[in-house]
């Protein structure tokens, strides 16, 4: 074979795999909701802001997501709080006004309210960074069906990172668990997923 063919069949190739990266958007399974031992699963919980306590109980009436992670996590926390935040700059003024987040934090020991406070508004200021005691986290992350545990990494801020679950968590206006986002739902699922759950009675 020539090396023009070649050539050419390289080329193709490579169109063909960034025209997969950019349009192909697959998907993505209905994600079971977890089950807590001894319960339904989430629940209401109380834990502190920069602004003081912050109370799941506070926002009914609004659909509420909530997520799990920390502000020193490399790339997932990241990810997603972008794409859920480009998700609701597509929500209309009214939708927005009855959508809330709260990113819980489950590294205590560094994410102070103040630093959560300064991290979660830089995707969106009206998210609320919120962390408790470690018993505290550790029976709410229980209730929510939710993973996280410490890793030694000697080239991370104080030698560990924490792995996580990395789902969204959608929370219904009378306060129930409805259901979950994925990890990587991009921007243009996320609104679609949120004007569902806002259409539930």
């Amino acid at each position: 074979m020539s090396e023009r063919i070649l050539t050419i069949i390289a080329g193709l190739l490579a169109a063909v795999v960034l025209g997969l990266a950019i349009f192909w958007q697959p998907e993505l399974p209905e994600r079971p909701l977890p089950r807590a031992a001894g319960g339904p699963p989430g629940g209401d919980f109380t834990l502190q802001s920069a602004a003081g306590p912050v109370s799941l109980a506070d926002y009914r009436g609004k659909l509420v997501l909530v997520y799990f992670g920390y502000t020193y996590c490399p790339d997932v926390c990241p990810t997603s709080l972008a794409a859920t935040s480009e998700g609701l700059k597509q929500l209309t003024p009214a939708e927005r006004a009855r959508v809330a987040m709260i990113f819980v934090s489950v590294d205590p020991r560094r994410d102070t309210p103040a630093r959560l406070k300064e991290y979660v508004e830089f995707f969106d200021p009206g998210i609320v960074g919120v962390t408790g005691t470690p018993q505290a986290l550790s029976e709410i992350a229980a209730h929510y069906g939710v993973f996280y545990a410490e890793q030694k990494v000697a080239t991370a801020g104080d030698g560990y990172v924490v792995d996580h679950t990395s789902d969204t968590y959608v929370i219904d206006a009378a306060g129930k668990l409805a259901g979950k986002i994925a990890h990587a739902t991009p921007p243009d699922q996320v609104v679609v997923a949120l004007r569902q759950y806002l259409k539930q009675p």
